[in-house]
């Protein structure tokens, strides 16, 4: 979107009719949601193949903090 201000996506934006700027705002939250999502799919999967290779460590919550701390 080279060229296109954030000003000028707003004025854009409130030109629509108020039921296309409704549409467009679920839109947008859906895809957000889509996003999180497919990060949290890739920090899990990250973290599968870390557990995998043995690279996790376990312990209680104090210990990991005192360690992490060092």
């Amino acid at each position: 979107m080279k060229g296109i201000t954030f000003d000028k996506v707003i004025e854009i934006i409130e030109s629509l009719p108020e039921e296309q700027r409704e549409s467009l705002v679920e839109i947008i939250r859906n895809r957000l949601i889509e996003v999180r999502r497919d990060r949290l799919a890739q920090g899990i999967k990250k973290a599968k193949k870390e557990y995998a290779r043995g690279e996790v460590r376990r312990g209680k919550v104090d210990e990991l903090m005192r360690e992490l701390s060092k």
